[in-house]
């Protein structure tokens, strides 16, 4: 069983001391626009996320904060395009489940690990399991059963990285078979659920969000072990608690090395101005 790093979305914000901290008279970092690359697409968490920290970064450094959406290759495309940059005014906004998942999948990585320096805590990503409701099911252990009647005929999808490997895992070890449909950008597959084109997604609760609450897709499970205090509309704990469909999730800024010597500087702490609060708690 993959052994996954802990993750989760609230949005819980935690930021590098130097948001907080009063602005340097002698800032040598950043001198120009810093550019942040996203491995997944606009209205992800990582996305929401690397948008409101960037903003007020922004307003800290006195520099613009640009965020570039770089989905497609799970997350290959945005990481190559991170490192290939070789430029300490580019960061990278990616959750922690791809850096997990890539050894497990590619023989050859396009990037070397040790390059990457995680900087700060992004947010924490409650991720779900959604099905549309429509769907003649009310528990993981009704959905297992459907599957099994019906091999082949249900279709899935999830967030690239960790995310679809514990899905496939789960399905691997339960002997179901679903067809897998690949997505670049992540709304679009909640889209699709909400109208039945595809019958499971595992995904970050903020995707899924608008859907749930409009009563066109419902949470089967969820894959923080309890459920999360901050999600009222998740599932206490998952139905029926299945070990291998826990994990947490987490996504981070990252640098490439060597690392500015103000983020080096730096040490993460909880950022709870009132957006980030509400941001969390909603």
């Amino acid at each position: 069983m993959l052994s996954m790093q802990r993750l989760a979305f609230g949005v819980a914000f935690l930021a590098v001391l130097v948001l907080a901290a009063k602005p340097s008279t002698a800032q040598t970092w950043p001198q120009r626009a810093v550019k942040v690359i996203v491995t997944l697409g606009p209205g992800s968490g990582v996305d929401i996320g690397a948008r409101l920290i960037g903003d007020r970064l922004s307003r800290r450094w006195g520099q613009p904060v640009v965020v570039e959406n770089r989905p497609g290759g799970d997350g290959l495309v945005a990481i190559s395009a991170f490192v290939g940059a070789n430029d300490d005014h580019v960061l990278l906004a990616a959750p922690s489940g791809s850096f997990t998942a890539h050894p497990f999948i590619y023989k050859n990585l396009p990037y070397k690990p040790a390059d990457i320096v995680p900087i700060a805590r992004i947010s924490n990503t409650i991720v779900v399991m959604a099905v549309p409701a429509s769907l003649e099911v009310k528990s993981v252990t009704e959905l297992v059963a459907m599957a099994r009647a019906q091999p082949g005929n249900l279709n899935w999808a999830g967030t690239t990285g960790s995310n679809e490997f514990l899905f496939a895992a789960f399905l691997k070890n339960a002997g179901l078979l679903m067809s897998k449909v690949p997505y670049r950008n992540l709304v679009e597959a909640a889209n699709d659920l909400a109208i039945g084109r595809i019958q499971v997604n595992v995904t970050a609760f903020a995707i899924v969000r608008p859907q749930l609450q409009a009563g066109k897709v419902k949470l089967l499970a969820v894959t923080i072990p309890g459920g999360p205090l901050s999600c009222p509309m998740c599932p206490r704990s998952p139905r029926p608690a299945i070990p291998t469909l826990l994990s947490t999730a987490l996504s981070a800024f990252s640098v490439r090395r060597p690392c500015p010597s103000e983020f080096a500087r730096a040490s993460p702490r909880m950022f709870a101005r009132p957006l980030i609060r509400r941001s969390r708690n909603g």
